[in-house]
């Protein structure tokens, strides 16, 4: 037993978060691509029936049908390329902005745990409000390059459903927005995107980070204590605090995506350009106060299954990271 606890990794509950000085930034952002885009494939399915139910018209079958039976619609129309619409142009597309997000979210967190460190405040409440900011942060400086991408394989994804324009493929998607209302069609939604985003990122990784801090705590755990977590046991609570932040976060945000998500791909909203609150007007008449949970089911599976595989893979990320000695 003696020999086992001294050959074991011994790390106080403090130094689970690897810092941003101890990142090989390099080895950091190649295996992020790859790992993230594996982490993509996995959810991106319920990407798709979610936007699909999102945009769908009260006279069409999606809006009445449940995420499964969509689900089985795509399935049964389109095959396994249905449930996949769009995925080649968000991974590819993808890996230069998740360079800019990671970079800006590890500098802004080091930063604040750096400026807050001499503040008397529980630890929790201190890694809680580093992990919210840098998570803000990081979404309002990621959402100039992700917004027209989000247009894009949202645009793909309901490609058949009625009010959207029919696209061949990526680069008609841009030439279309393009040709009828220039640069502003690739931002549409960014302001609703960015008021919306950065604080429920701020609340998800405030969330994750408490909820991981608490966790930690009923199991016994403190940091002035010999008793050290297992790897196993960081890889669960991890996964468990990022399962609740992300079921946290959906049930917050799903009525503002789903405007967000309907302004992006419909095109058929009568006499001038869509709006934030033409379109909730629209969402309103047809359905009132429960059109702004549609797809609320696949999101909240989405999110929950995000928060997961994200935070399992952020973390196995930066282990793997690690500047060796």
């Amino acid at each position: 037993m003696e020999t086992d606890t001294a050959t074991s990794p011994e790390l106080a509950l403090s130094d689970t978060d690897i810092c941003w000085d101890r990142l090989d930034k390099g080895r950091f952002h190649i295996t992020g691509a790859i790992l993230f885009t594996a982490q993509s494939a996995l959810i991106h399915p319920t990407a798709v029936v979610k936007t699909r139910m999102q945009v769908a018209a009260a006279s069409s079958g999606f809006s009445h049908m449940t995420g499964l039976s969509v689900f089985k619609h795509i399935l049964k129309n389109d095959g396994i390329p249905g449930i996949f619409r769009g995925f080649g142009t968000s991974a590819i597309g993808s890996l230069p902005g998740r360079v800019l997000a990671l970079t800006s979210l590890e500098v802004s967190k080091d930063m604040m745990l750096k400026h807050t460190q001499g503040i008397d405040m529980p630890e929790a409440t201190r890694v809680g409000i580093a992990n919210g900011v840098a998570g803000m942060v990081s979404n309002l400086i990621s959402c100039v390059y992700f917004v027209p991408l989000d247009v894009i394989c949202q645009r793909l994804m309901v490609q058949g459903v009625p009010g959207s324009k029919l696209c061949n493929g990526t680069f008609d998607v841009i030439r279309t927005v393009m040709k009828d209302e220039g640069v502003r069609g690739m931002y549409r939604g960014f302001g609703l995107t960015a008021v919306y985003q950065s604080p429920a990122s701020a609340l998800w990784w405030g969330a994750y980070a408490t909820a991981q801090h608490i966790i930690w705590r009923s199991l016994d755990y403190s940091d002035d204590m010999g008793k050290k977590p297992s790897h196993m046991e960081m890889v669960t609570v991890q996964a468990t605090a990022g399962m609740l932040a992300g079921a946290c976060s959906s049930v917050v945000t799903t009525p503002i995506d789903t405007v967000k998500t309907r302004l992006q791909v419909m095109d058929e909203y009568g006499v001038g350009r869509p709006s934030v609150m033409k379109t909730t007007k629209i969402l309103l008449q047809e359905e009132g106060w429960r059109g702004f949970y549609r797809g609320f089911g696949p999101r909240f599976l989405n999110m929950s299954f995000y928060g997961v595989t994200m935070i399992v893979t952020y973390e196995l990320i930066k282990r793997l990271s690690v500047k060796q000695t």
